[in-house]
């Protein structure tokens, strides 16, 4: 059963429905189930459907017309990350590291020398990002951050270490966030774009509980000279730009999650059509049938949601609190729809042979990367009760 592809209820234009059809097509042929378990068991990045989303002008849809990109707006970005991770949540989050997290960096905050020249080589799939902000000390308090960028010269240098940085290992250049001014907080931050191939940039590969294609990793900067052309957005207008982007990540990440969660509930359907106890499918048991239901649910609605935060910020809103209710609903329920698909599943659930046990472990980041719920909580209760 394919309940993602439902379109009439949703309002999507035919180009948007097309999209979607087109990379979940895409991404079958170049990422088939058995390739996914082949990569995610050997934690190897998904190169060759990287390349096909290159090859058919994916990494281009939320860029200038004028590198080489699409232009297109929030909803089409929804539309597409919705439709990736409901093929692979992992190969969503591939794509976002590079396109939107670090892409995003480099067209509103690089020179327009950097941008001619490096905006084509990403969209063209040959050139890759990642973002460095957390670090040992500081998740959720990101303004405490401890990596140094000294001037000198023509230069910054750089000392930190990072932790917990997506596709850093695969990455070409990494968007780094340094204290400029150690004194000021969240005002004494810059972003600089570093060579991740630079000399005193060590990157090393942490094992997590998911997301095992395109892991985690500590980054460490030891005296790490980037030239002050290099320096993205301004010194000290660093978190300026990362809060810029935080309400894109939260509509991303919210697509991502319902994406997912409409592959969790067709799996969970189709395992429990086939699975016969007492004598019969166990749809038939309303425990089952109503546990579906609730997936569905959660699956629908993740869905409305996000495709309202994506209309709201396409017509100019910057909906702080409905990004934070948003994202904590998609994720949450993604979450809670795999732990579901496993009960329903029972011990086949929990085998490494099967796809839930998957899904359950790469749902799991979702209410802690992009803001967790807990601080998101703390933006929805700030803006009602002070």
């Amino acid at each position: 059963m394919h309940l993602f592809e439902n379109n009439e209820e949703f309002g999507l234009s035919d180009n948007q429905v097309q999209m979607r059809q087109s990379v979940i097509g895409l991404l079958r042929e170049m990422l088939p189930a058995s390739k996914v378990a082949e990569l995610d068991d050997k934690s190897e990045f998904p190169f060759e459907a990287y390349a096909a989303l290159a090859e058919g002008g994916w990494l281009g849809l939320p860029h200038d017309e004028q590198y080489g990109g699409a232009g297109g707006n929030y909803m089409d970005l929804a539309v597409l990350i919705e439709a990736i991770a409901y093929h692979n949540a992992q190969m969503a989050s591939a794509y976002l590291t590079t396109v939107v997290y670090g892409g995003m960096h480099l067209k509103f905050g690089a020179s327009e020398q950097l941008r001619a020249s490096l905006l084509p080589r990403l969209i063209a799939g040959q050139l890759r990002l990642a973002f460095c902000l957390t670090e040992p000390d500081t998740g959720s308090d990101a303004s405490g951050i401890r990596t140094r960028a000294l001037a000198k010269n023509e230069t910054f240098v750089i000392d930190g270490q990072k932790v917990y940085i997506t596709c850093a290992h695969v990455a070409d250049y990494l968007v780094v966030a340094a204290k400029t001014d150690p004194e000021a907080r969240h005002k004494g931050i810059t972003l600089f774009l570093v060579d991740a191939k630079a000399k005193g940039v060590t990157i090393r590969p942490l094992r997590g509980l998911g997301r095992r294609m395109i892991h985690t990793n500590e980054v460490f900067f030891d005296g790490v000279e980037v030239p002050t052309t290099h320096v993205l957005g301004g010194v000290n207008e660093g978190w300026k730009n990362i809060m810029r982007g935080l309400n894109v990540e939260r509509l991303l990440l919210s697509a991502a999650a319902s994406g997912n969660c409409y592959r969790i509930v067709e799996s969970a359907i189709e395992f429990a059509q086939q699975r016969k106890q007492f004598g019969k499918p166990i749809t038939e048991y309303q425990a089952i049938s109503h546990k579906i239901a609730d997936m569905r649910s959660m699956a629908e609605i993740s869905r409305v949601m996000t495709y309202r935060l994506a209309s709201l910020m396409d017509e100019g809103v910057a909906p702080n609190t409905a990004a934070a209710v948003t994202k904590i609903f998609a994720t949450e329920s993604n979450s809670k729809c795999a732990d579901t698909g496993i009960q329903i599943m029972g011990g086949a659930g929990l085998m490494m042979s099967s796809e839930m046990q998957m899904y359950f472990r790469d749902s799991r980041v979702g209410t802690i990367g992009g803001g967790t719920s807990e601080i998101l909580r703390n933006v929805i209760a700030k803006s009602m009760l002070t």
